[in-house]
This record gives C-alpha cells, structure tokens and sequence, in this order.
C-alpha cells in the first residue's frame, strides 16, 4: 500500500526494529504527505538498535564515553531537528512517531507534548503504574525517575519525532549519557518498576488505545506492507 492511499487518521502497524536512518526518512515522507493532504494524522510505533540520538540545540556534550566505548558497542550517533537534548533508543524500547496536523486539531505545541505525556500516563496506569510530569523536563516520570523521554520537531503546523518509553530495554547504556542533560541512574522502565519482563505487544496494545482517547484518531487496521522497501530493512 503507497502512502498516498492510507486511510485518513490511522495507527500504522507495528513496524519491529527499524534502522533510525528508515524511520527518519519514513517521517520525512509521511510529513510531506501530511502536509500536502493525502494522509489523515498517522501515529508510527516501532523499536530501534542501538543508538544515541542528539536534539538539535544541545546533546553532543552530554556523552561521557570515550568514542571507542561507542565504537565497541556498536552504537551510532546522530544529529537530529528535533527538540531535547541526547538519549538512547535501543530494543525494548518503544519509539512513538505522531505524524499529526496540529493546526487542524487546533493545538499548539505546548499542547501537543502535554497530550503525549497523558497518553503515557493513561497507558502506565493501565499497566499498574503512577506516572507523571515533572515542571522543567519533558516526558513522564515514575517512582522520582524517568520512565519516558519527549522530543518533537514541528514544521508547517505538522509533527515529527516524537516519544521513546523504556520498556524492557538495557538500562545501563543510559549511564554513557546524561539523557536530557541529567544523570544515566534517573531513568527507569516499566519491566523494572513492574518487577517482571514486560512483553512489547502488551504495551502496545495499551499505548495504541491511550492514544486513540486523548487524540481521537480512529483505529484503522492497515496491511504491514503499507511501507514499500521497509520490509527488508527492518527486524
């Protein structure tokens, strides 16, 4: 399926590990499309390897390995548009793009990032935790640490980027960092507050219905080979 025929307003299918260099250009395309109204607001819910993502005023500073340690471990590093400072994505961690027209919905961006965090609210209650805001730091936090992390980008009244939340992931490559200019130990995950491995599709299935509330986007079950090529990059 071409992007010019999804359905208007749509949860994309669950897209597994995908390259961050895809899922940079998958937002490219999928924002132009959004702009020039062939798609209705698409939400993107996927994993990636292991990688350091810089925001766009400050982040570079904030690794505190040397590039070798990097090198070693195999994790790359990029530079992107989007708002925040550094953090790490890798698998266990699930990765939210909201393609959205704030203008259509009549948000600002202020807003926006504020539903996002009550999505992830919504979604960890439902799971069995207290998450909330803390004044100063986008993203939500739970037990007096960082559950999930917040960075958008918006051009021409439409979003890119988005959310990371810390599933089951590898905490401890957060402490090569300071995530968001703060301490590697600040952040936590929901396998870890829970006491147990948390399996992926049980968050999803939370997050996907958290979302489609605060956001009043309809749930529209697309084929998983909507994304030509993508297919045979991805895990």
């Amino acid at each position: 399926m071409s992007i010019s025929t999804l359905k208007k307003s749509s949860i994309a299918p669950y897209l597994g590990i995908v390259p961050y260099e895809v899922a940079l250009k998958l937002q490219q395309g999928l924002m132009q499309a959004r702009a020039e109204d062939k798609i209705g607001d698409v939400l993107l819910l996927l994993q990636h390897p292991p990688v350091f993502t810089v925001g766009r005023f400050r982040g570079g500073e904030d690794i505190i390995v040397p590039q070798k340690t990097l090198a070693r471990e195999g994790i790359a590093v990029f530079h992107t548009n989007r708002g925040g400072g550094i953090t790490y994505h890798s698998p266990g961690q699930l990765v939210g793009y909201p393609i959205v027209n704030l203008k259509e919905n009549g948000v600002g961006v202020r807003e926006y990032i504020w539903k996002l965090e009550s999505a992830i609210i919504k979604l960890l209650l439902a799971l069995g935790i207290q998450g909330h805001r803390l004044a100063g730091y986008p993203g939500v936090w739970a037990s007096e640490r960082k559950i999930c992390s917040i960075g958008v980008h918006v051009s021409h009244h439409i979003t890119t980027h988005g959310f990371a939340l810390n599933v089951s992931n590898d905490l401890r490559y957060f402490k090569y960092i300071r995530p968001c200019g703060l301490a590697g130990e600040v952040m936590t995950s929901v396998s870890e507050l829970l006491g147990h491995r948390v399996e992926m599709k049980t968050v999803i299935g939370e997050l996907r219905s958290s979302f489609l509330e605060i956001f009043g986007l309809s749930y529209e079950q697309e084929s998983d080979r909507w994304l030509t090529g993508l297919d045979a990059q991805s895990g």
